[in-house]
């Protein structure tokens, strides 16, 4: 049974509850994260916060502790469900209110903090690959709500995956206002052609990645490959040599076709294999201990 952590209480799983008139729920008016423990270390904890306070400053959103406060909860959550390995979601709302907009009356936010497992994808679809198709919605713009703030509004990611799931793809591909790629519905997207790979920048309407980052520095310093944050289209996707996926939960997965248009191969190539073995290694041996001795937990 695993404890969740609601307002500095701990709850069961039947029993966590917030009211039907807290502005998360009404409006989707907060900001979440996802992160990952491994072998019983919490893998980039201060990034992963440092990003969530900077959401929640985004939307004008006082969570009301310190970095550090927060991150003796998750670690707590972590021990208290016993965890070695773990995903741990983060959520912090407007709070309770009314049902109008006006933000001001909600006194105080409500935040919850689950740690518990997750498997996205089976193994197999790390040797096979996956599908992508490119969706017919746009990523949100600057200009109506910035995509660096990860908020608790993400119908637009979530319409991008059901247009996916019924053309048989597992993810979908977002395209910014002027048509070039930004990101997918929950990862973002690399390529490789020519021995250099290339990821939209951040201004191009994506989420900065935390895993986006932490592969973008093992590209560079353990493998030596240049790595391009540069805008570019579909079908430069199309005629590359490779093309991957990265995200917290996903960890990183080869793309074997988009459009119905085998990248290369059709299957992950030798970098991605490469950068996957060297990104569990890393994140597996990386991170803030939980426990005093790392032993071996469930």
């Amino acid at each position: 049974m695993i404890k969740i952590y609601i307002d500095g209480k701990w709850f069961d799983r039947e029993q966590a509850k917030v009211s039907v008139f807290d502005h998360g729920l009404l409006y989707g008016d907060g900001v979440f994260e996802g992160i990952r423990a491994y072998n019983g270390r919490i893998f980039k904890l201060h990034e992963h916060v440092e990003r969530l306070f900077g959401s929640a400053k985004a939307i004008m959103l006082d969570i009301g502790m310190s970095h550090e406060q927060m991150e003796k909860i998750i670690m707590q959550a972590v021990k208290n469900n016993n965890l070695k390995d773990a995903y741990i979601r983060v959520l912090v709302t407007r709070g309770f209110g009314d049902l109008g907009l006006d933000m001001r009356k909600c006194k105080k936010p409500t935040i919850v903090v689950i740690a518990d497992r997750i498997e996205l994808f089976p193994e197999f679809v790390y040797e096979q690959g996956i599908k992508l198709v490119t969706s017919s919605l746009r990523r949100t713009p600057h200009q109506c709500l910035s995509p660096n703030i990860k908020s608790l509004n993400y119908l637009n990611n979530i319409l991008a995956r059901a247009e996916a799931a019924r053309a048989g793809a597992q993810e979908a591909l977002l395209l910014n206002m002027e048509g070039y790629v930004a990101e997918c519905s929950g990862d973002n997207i690399f390529y490789l052609k020519k021995g250099l790979v290339k990821t939209p920048p951040v201004w191009a309407g994506i989420l900065p990645g935390v895993t986006r980052q932490t592969v973008i520095d093992l590209l560079r310093d353990q493998l030596k490959i240049t790595v391009a944050e540069d805008l570019f289209t579909v079908p430069d996707l199309y005629q590359a040599e490779e093309v991957f996926v990265t995200g917290t939960g996903a960890e990183i997965i080869g793309v074997a076709e988009i459009d119905e248009r085998k990248i290369k191969t059709g299957k992950p190539g030798k970098l991605t294999k490469d950068l996957t073995r060297l990104y569990r290694e890393y994140a597996s041996t990386n991170g803030t201990l939980v426990y005093e001795t790392n032993s071996v937990l469930r």
